[in-house]
């Protein structure tokens, strides 16, 4: 068989039947869930295909309260989820981003709000504020704590790392490139007017993400840009 033939393409680029996990990586840029009468939070516009009897349906503002309304109005929020249910298999991915699934035991972390792809309904979400750069950076920058037990699927521009954060030794990041961090973890704003001179092409490396205590917070190689949902 010519290994340029359409028979080849296809057997080099079809599905893995094997991989049936709820939560399974297809591709390093391709999520797919396997859904059994099962419920799950996606990022609007996240899916490219799917198949079986599956329902989308755009979460409400007013699902996750008033609060939470309120600082989607403030933040200029741009990532609204999908209430994503019943059965079938569901693909996922965002602007060819590398995806990781992290499975949370009763645990908390806290996710730039643009890199969330996908998280069990069973997982609580709550929009956070980052009210001291809100204004700096257009109302782009908002974070998402999630906690629960259950799957999450969370989205980098390349290969991430984790660096660890211990004690008497802060950690600082620039905001565009910070993913996720551990639930512990507070960051405060830094801001240097110096470093915009060296560091970067603009008002934004002006300022950093520190992170003090016993955690870790994970890293991207790229500047995200933020777009505000119209």
């Amino acid at each position: 068989m010519n290994k340029y033939s359409i028979k080849a393409f296809i057997e080099e680029t079809a599905q893995d039947e094997s991989k049936n996990d709820f939560f399974q990586l297809e591709k390093a840029y391709l999520l797919e869930l396997n859904l059994n009468n099962q419920t799950v939070m996606l990022k609007k516009g996240a899916m490219v295909a799917y198949d079986g009897n599956v329902k989308f349906e755009r979460e409400g503002m007013l699902s996750k309260g008033i609060g939470n309304l309120l600082k989607k109005a403030v933040s200029g929020e741009g990532t609204s989820m999908m209430k994503t249910a019943g059965t079938g298999r569901v693909y996922v991915a965002d602007l060819a981003k590398k995806i990781r699934i992290l499975y949370l035991e009763n645990e908390a972390i806290n996710v730039n709000g643009n890199d969330i792809l996908a998280h069990e309904a069973a997982i609580q979400s709550d929009v956070k504020m980052m009210k001291s750069v809100a204004s700096i950076m257009g109302g782009g920058l908002f974070q998402v704590r999630l906690n629960g037990t259950g799957h999450v699927a969370i989205t980098t521009h390349g290969d991430p790392l984790t660096l660890l954060v211990k004690p008497g030794k802060p950690v600082f990041t620039d905001p565009n490139a910070t993913v996720a961090w551990s639930g512990n973890l507070t960051p405060k704003m830094k801001t240097d007017v110096s470093f915009k001179t060296f560091i970067g092409r603009g008002s934004g490396e002006s300022f950093q993400m520190q992170f003090e205590g016993d955690g870790w917070v994970i890293v991207q190689p790229y500047e995200e840009t933020y777009l505000t949902e119209k």
